[in-house]
Order: C-alpha cells, then structure tokens, then sequence
C-alpha cells in the first residue's frame, strides 16, 4: 500500500520542522469509531506553517495545489493525503490529541471538529455527490457512537440521515 513510506516520511518532516498538525476527514472519523478501510489522509497544518509545509513538502514528494488543499502523493504509494488549506480549520490543530489512526498514534482533531469538519463537507455544493454521501455516513457513524454529538448536527443534514 505505501512502498514508499509517504506516511512515515512526512510526519518525520512534520517532527523534525515542529509542524503542528492534526488529522480530521474519514481517518478522523475512524480514529473515534469503528474504522472503515480508506486511503485517504486528510490532514490541517497551523496557517502560518501552511507555506513553510508546502516549500517542504516539494522537497520530498509530489504536491498539487487546488483551492482549498494540497494534495500530496509519492510514487509507490497508494495512500493520498490532503492537506486542508481552508481558513475554517484553522484552530483544529491546537485541540487535537493523541489517537490511534492507520495504525500508529497521530494528532488527530477533536472529535467536535471533526464532526464539524463533515457538516462542512456535507453542506458544500462543489463537492461531488459520491463524497457528500461518504461525509453524511461519517456523520451518521459519529452520533450513533456519540449521541450527545447529535446536537451540533444542523437539521437539514438530520433530514437526510433519517
């Protein structure tokens, strides 16, 4: 899956260059409910690392620039991580904690941000139907292992999970 060690090496240049990160999308989700299998790591660095993280990156693997993340990949690796790049996640990294994700611990966001994290994706018409979906059984999967999480779900998105 990872020949390439694209995990191992980019959070050793996340340690080595103090780079405050957490991890939120589906591998946040799973780090709190029973997980599900994806190759996707979404990841938020602290905004002012974000052009240091990306000058870095380049150094070591390919980088790709969209607009509101940069995506991240190796050759030999399946994996494909995201760095969010969006202004809303901005605090996510400094109330992240220690969680088992992929295997190993990582900083991962807060349960509540993650969970706001999908509402965002949920909510957001530019995203493909096919991920919209994927972030509302997120969602699901969340409140049904947290119900007190209920609460912070707007109706609409309740609607659609009934």
């Amino acid at each position: 899956m990872d020949e390439a060690d694209l995990l191992e090496r980019l959070l050793a240049l996340f340690e080595e260059q103090h780079i405050a990160y957490c991890v939120i999308g589906g591998q946040g989700v799973n780090a709190y409910v029973e997980p599900l299998v994806s190759l996707d790591l979404d990841v938020v660095v602290v905004a002012e690392q974000l052009a240091e993280v990306e000058k870095l990156l380049a150094e070591s693997f390919s980088v790709k620039r969209f607009p509101h993340s940069l995506n991240v990949a190796a050759p030999d690796s399946d994996l494909r991580v995201q760095i969010q790049t969006d202004a809303r996640y901005t605090d996510f990294p400094g109330r992240a904690t220690v969680r088992e994700v992929l295997g190993r611990p990582l900083r991962v966001a807060a349960m509540e941000d993650v969970l706001q994290g999908k509402i965002w994706a949920a909510l957001d018409p530019e995203r493909r139907g096919s991920k919209r979906q994927k972030d509302l059984a997120d969602i699901a999967r969340l409140i049904e292992g947290y119900p007190q999480l209920r609460e912070r779900v707007p109706a609409e998105i309740l609607e659609r999970l009934l």
